[in-house]
């Protein structure tokens, strides 16, 4: 089968979602349990871990699946364009105002908005953003007159929310209206399992734009990356087997592909010595001239591959 489909039995129709260990299939149940109510949605989880993901199945397995699905990042939203980005604005409202806009609530209506980084919001934009969840109704910036909508709410955060609470940074009567549901995402490294299905679908994906075609991916190239721990869960892993390919000659996977902190941090959890200073310099600049030589010179875009999380 197509190693980027989900290699779960259980739920074939999660198809961008792969795994098959136990923590992966529990979560998919309660996706496939919470996804058909309009009950809001609180998803939590490391950097990372995939919330987006998770956000668009408990959408796409909802009774709003054909309506709009409509994202917006908190954690980017400045107070001053908070109400014109969530409620939109009538023309000549303020300065740079020219024409009416169409607030992110307005067009998630009938269908499902997804608040990430729900933890990053200013303590007194809760409030307002609580009024509208209560209410279902906003008014645009310029406007007298209340828009009403039906919108379901899917909110994630990398925080704790119940700690940001006792520190007086979140409301606590907006996490209760966002968290009539939650789902917890586990890290990667409590679900080691999936971590061979991820690095067979990423080389397949990401093939064509580094133009090789891996045919072979070592067994220690597969052990090191299971004993290291993803503090990045699994954009980091795919970041990482990114890089290897654009580092590897030929078409085999290798430890010398991976980048030298993993080899490093895995040799020394396994109580050898690790790379001299010397050795390590030498890799590093092997490696950095390959991805630069990919790169066409371009050291921004090769810094993207050379920084991990």
């Amino acid at each position: 089968g197509d190693v980027y489909k989900s290699q779960t039995q259980t739920h074939p129709c999660f198809d961008k979602i792969i795994g098959k260990s136990p923590a992966l299939l529990s979560l998919l149940d309660t996706v496939a349990r919470i996804a058909p109510t309009t009950a809001s949605v609180l998803i939590t989880g490391e950097s990372g871990t995939g919330k987006e993901l998770i956000a668009e199945a408990v959408h796409t397995h909802s009774r709003r699946a054909k309506e709009p699905f409509v994202k917006v990042n908190l954690g980017g939203l400045s107070q001053s364009l908070f109400e014109s980005e969530m409620f939109g604005h009538k023309k000549g409202a303020f300065t740079d105002a020219y024409m009416d806009r169409t607030g992110r609530f307005e067009m998630a209506d009938k269908g499902t908005i997804f608040l990430d980084e729900i933890g990053e919001m200013a303590f007194d934009l809760q409030a307002k953003l609580l009024r509208v969840l209560e209410s279902g109704e906003f008014i645009k910036v310029g406007d007298t007159r209340p828009i009403k909508v039906n919108v379901r709410i899917i909110a994630a955060t990398n925080r704790d929310l119940q700690k940001e609470i006792e520190a007086g940074h979140f409301r606590e009567d907006l996490y209760y209206r966002l968290s009539v549901f939650r789902i917890q995402l586990p890290p990667l490294r409590e679900r080691i399992e999936d971590i061979e299905l991820y690095v067979r679908a990423f080389v397949k994906m990401f093939g064509p734009g580094v133009g090789k075609k891996i045919e072979e991916i070592t067994p220690e190239y597969l052990g090191t990356l299971k004993k290291h721990v993803w503090k990045g869960n699994v954009r980091e892993l795919r970041n990482v087997i990114e890089r290897s390919m654009i580092i590897a000659d030929g078409a085999v996977l290798t430890v010398s592909d991976l980048p030298f902190d993993i080899q490093q941090s895995v040799l020394e959890s396994e109580g050898g010595k690790g790379y001299s200073e010397f050795d390590l310099a030498q890799v590093e600049k092997a490696h950095i001239r390959k991805v630069l030589q990919y790169t066409g010179g371009n050291k921004t875009e090769a810094a993207r591959f050379c920084l991990l999380y």
